[in-house]
């Protein structure tokens, strides 16, 4: 059985976020997983990244074609106004336990949770 990572990213700060996005690629091309979670102040960053003109735009529509956001919370996206950014990224919002995607979703799957 391949070895299956999945990154949740909470936290919003772009130069944090930069290391998701590149341990993701890494890790896919490694056959290791790396899907993505969306959570927290993270769910800002959609918005900022789908604009050709930030710095993380390449990075991010890497990881977008090869499919690896798996969610984004739904409940985080409302309460910080990132809805329809989300939504308008293709994205999709989950909300396994209150809103939030469910840890226990992914480690039932047998994923290895990789915090950021």
């Amino acid at each position: 059985m391949a070895e299956k990572n999945i990154l949740f990213a909470f936290r919003g700060e772009p130069l944090c976020f930069v290391h998701v996005l590149l341990n993701a690629l890494d890790l896919a091309e490694q056959g290791r997983g790396g899907q993505i979670v969306i959570e927290g102040e993270a769910v800002k960053l959609v918005g900022e990244m789908s604009r050709p003109d930030h710095f993380l735009n390449a990075l991010y529509r890497q990881v977008r074609e090869k499919g690896l956001i798996v969610a984004v919370c739904k409940a985080c996206s409302a309460k910080m106004k990132a809805t329809a950014a989300v939504e308008a990224e293709g994205l999709p919002l989950v909300g396994h336990i209150a809103g939030h995607p469910a840890m226990s979703h992914y480690l039932a799957a047998g994923y290895r949770i990789i915090t950021f």
